[in-house]
């Protein structure tokens, strides 16, 4: 019986990509009717589980903490292209849109996801245990490239309102680019050790040792679909946008309920991929999943506006709000209280919990 369902799920993990690929093609820039929008959020909802599967590949294939590097990246470049995408349409919304996608990233990441894995890890094991070296260098690095990207901005005096100038803008997206790369040669090279999971007595498990590793062609291929998927979830989420946008609109929310769902949906594979890694007690795995796209949305997020700002009109808008810089800052609080411990209780996981639901609560009530 297993036999046979390992070729199903190969099957319609092979599948729903392509047909994603499809779809994306003939419905890209159309007006959809209700019936073709419920077959775009079906298929959807199937190329982010294909993109969880084939990920899973992938980092069973390379191991940790590569396998969590090459879900966050592969995301946040298909989100960064759209965004990009967007900001080219115009709109008097355009100017902010940069800057909301990626608060909304780094909220429903380190607070979201984040809140979720330590909740369920620590229900299901007792208490959720990771490396505290290397979630608070991934925790540091967050903090300061959200502070230099998004809340300078708002203080600086060059230009009027919460923007940069062009020798800022270029600094932000240099330093940006510097720290994110400093840190995946941290990750990955120097001090791959930090970021692996490790036991109840604090040793690094550096391999899983109840499957077999699939082989490098498996591990390109899934590879290729993984890629595929995202392209997928990206591009259909976007066509499906207006619908939610009108649904929005009808119900009275703000506008700005429309940027999360889509963060949400986006972000929907990793969200998967983290929550099954802590229920097998790989905590480490999850927070990588969660501060490295957190940190991957700005550090490649920043510089491609910054790029794309020579030739886009309209102002680039970076600099948060009062009530946002101030959930950045508890955020960060909360988060370094959390990690220095190296482990976490259901209390801690609530709190994150908390602190999402109230900037969902403020985003539909701001």
């Amino acid at each position: 019986m297993i036999a046979r369902r390992r070729p199903l799920v190969a099957q319609w993990t092979t599948l729903v990509p392509l047909l994603a690929a499809v779809l994306l093609v003939f419905t890209w820039g159309r007006e959809l009717p209700g019936p073709v929008v419920a077959l775009v959020t079906l298929v959807l909802a199937g190329a982010v589980l294909a993109a969880v599967h084939h990920a899973e590949v992938v980092a069973h294939r390379v191991g940790e903490p590569f396998g969590s590097l090459v879900l966050a990246i592969a995301v946040t470049i298909i989100e960064v292209a759209l965004i990009v995408t967007l900001m080219a349409d115009g709109g008097d919304k355009s100017s902010t849109l940069a800057r909301d996608t990626v608060f909304a990233a780094v909220m429903i990441t380190c607070n979201g996801i984040v809140g979720l894995c330590l909740m369920v890890a620590s229900l299901r094991h007792g208490t959720a245990v990771f490396n505290p070296e290397g979630t608070g260098a991934a925790l540091a690095t967050v903090a300061t490239l959200a502070t230099l990207s998004l809340v300078l901005p708002t203080f600086t005096t060059s230009k009027p309102g919460p923007e940069f100038s062009t020798v800022q803008l270029t600094f932000a997206a240099l330093s940006s680019l510097v720290l994110y790369g400093l840190f995946v040669a941290t990750q990955t090279v120097r001090h791959r050790d930090y970021f692996l999971p490790i036991t109840r007595h604090g040793e690094v498990i550096t391999a899983e040792e109840h499957a077999e590793a699939p082989t490098a062609r498996t591990a390109s291929i899934s590879l290729g679909l993984l890629a595929l998927a995202l392209i997928g979830v990206v591009g259909l989420a976007k066509g499906v946008s207006p619908t939610i946008e009108s649904g929005v609109e009808a119900a009275g929310l703000h506008h700005a309920v429309v940027g999360v769902i889509i963060a949400l949906l986006v972000l929907l594979p990793e969200t998967i991929a983290a929550l099954r890694s802590s229920r097998r007690d790989r905590v480490q795995t999850s927070l990588n999943l969660a501060l490295g796209s957190a940190m991957a949305s700005i550090g490649l997020t920043i510089p491609a506006v910054a790029l794309a700002s020579l030739w886009l009109s309209g102002p680039l808008v970076l600099g948060l709000g009062a009530t946002h810089m101030v959930l950045l800052a508890l955020t960060v609080v909360v988060a370094s209280l959390t990690v220095v411990p190296g482990r976490a209780t259901p209390l801690q996981g609530g709190v994150h919990l908390v602190l999402f639901a109230a900037y969902l609560e403020l985003a539909i009530n701001p």
